[in-house]
């Protein structure tokens, strides 16, 4: 009878075991709209494979982490990626990383990675760094002030930012766990729409006067 017993338990463990493993992959873009012919295919989710038998050293390489970028722009801020399109070997890997750089008071403002969690290194200077939790969790903020050597976490999806704080340049490693991530940046995403949102419905949205959403999208579509 235990022996039955056994059995049965360890076969409803299999099965919800396999129910548990059976999802769909993960996206690893915007959208794959399928279609009916298989020669009018041009993306797959994620990118083709090269016979791996043909593998170089260059296709796991990437040199471009380790020299500043040009934070000589309006947010003060940029960003060196180290993803599938610079490393062709990281194809479904699920991983990726890249470098930020900090003018003074520059930032990256809000935003959200939909496809990644990221991990926070800071290589110099003094960020003041954060996430927002989803309305389930009453929209807290998470932040902290991070220095030289400090981690932290960003959460898959959820809306973070940093910020240097310090009167001296700073820099950051992230590394995140896919391939290609993506990024949206909030404020850009909503006011630089193409074509853009009726401003009726942001201003009642983000309780604004229509006339300022869209002196904003203005700023954000042309740049002004």
């Amino acid at each position: 009878m235990k022996v039955i017993q056994f059995l049965i338990g360890f076969a409803l463990l299999a099965l919800a075991s396999s129910l548990a493993s059976a999802t769909d992959p993960g996206h690893l873009q915007d959208v794959c709209v399928a279609i009916n012919d298989p020669k009018d295919g041009v993306f797959v989710n994620g990118k083709f494979c090269k016979d791996p038998k043909l593998a170089r050293a260059e296709d796991f390489f990437f040199s471009g982490l380790g020299k500043p970028g040009n934070t000589a722009n309006r947010l003060g801020v940029d960003e060196t990626d180290a993803n599938v399109e610079q490393i062709p070997g990281l194809n479904t890997l699920g991983i990726s990383a890249f470098r930020i750089d900090y003018a003074p008071y520059g930032q990256r403002p809000p935003h959200i990675h939909p496809r990644a969690s990221e991990i926070f290194l800071v290589l110099e200077g003094t960020l003041y760094v954060g996430f927002v939790t989803s309305d389930q969790l009453n929209n807290t903020l998470i932040a902290k002030v991070l220095n030289k050597g400090d981690v932290f976490v960003f959460p898959q999806g959820l809306i973070h930012f940093q910020f240097n704080i310090g009167k001296t340049n700073a820099a950051a490693y992230s590394a995140l766990n896919s391939q290609f991530p993506g990024e949206v940046t909030i404020a850009d995403t909503v006011f630089g729409a193409n074509p853009s949102i009726n401003p009726d419905f942001l201003g009642k949205a983000f309780q604004l006067d229509p006339k300022i959403v869209k002196d904003l999208q203005n700023k954000f579509i042309n740049g002004n």
